[in-house]
């Protein structure tokens, strides 16, 4: 009777989360106001700009986007894998994706992100390159961009080494 009383504390306890990923609702509504702010100043000096200032702003708005679908992606699968099932039933426009990442899946969809957002970065910095540029800073983004890229494979590799010796399941 204890050990049943124990399990059911522990199953409920997985609500504790579901606030967690309403926080994540909210950041996304910060990250939708920053999107806005940078999208209004890159049309204000679209005329004037040049085309590095252009690709630029570009490349701050696609970032700000991946680092959006990074956060939703955590939203809806995090719930669905770690509190409850979602019904996708009468939302005709619900993508298939969503109900069918599992946690190996979100691991990978995260890494891919975060390689994303910081190739990004990267690109970013290289475009702003000055003769006066701090290579230290260039070395190191490159670095956390390699180690970034390093742990993605490592980390597909683990997981199908992973899948194949539980026969695919």
């Amino acid at each position: 009777m204890l050990e049943r009383a124990i399990e059911s504390i522990l199953f409920r306890s997985r609500w504790l989360m579901a606030p967690f990923y309403l926080g994540l609702v909210v950041a996304l509504l910060v990250l939708l106001f920053k999107f806005g702010r940078e999208l209004l100043h890159f049309v204000s000096i679209a005329l004037s700009a040049t085309e590095s200032d252009i690709i630029l702003g570009i490349l701050a708005l696609v970032d700000l986007t991946l680092t959006g679908n990074l956060v939703l992606i955590v939203i809806f699968s995090g719930y669905e894998n770690f509190v409850s099932k979602i019904d996708p039933a009468g939302h005709p426009d619900w993508p298939e994706w969503m109900t069918k990442v599992d946690f190996a899946g979100l691991k990978q969809k995260l890494l891919a992100s975060i390689v994303a957002i910081s190739a990004i970065q990267l690109l970013k910095a290289f475009m702003n390159l000055t003769p006066e540029a701090n290579q230290t800073t260039l070395m190191w983004l490159v670095v956390i961009h390699v180690v970034f890229v390093g742990s993605s494979l490592v980390l597909a590799w683990s997981d199908k080494i992973s899948d194949s010796k539980s026969g695919g399941h």
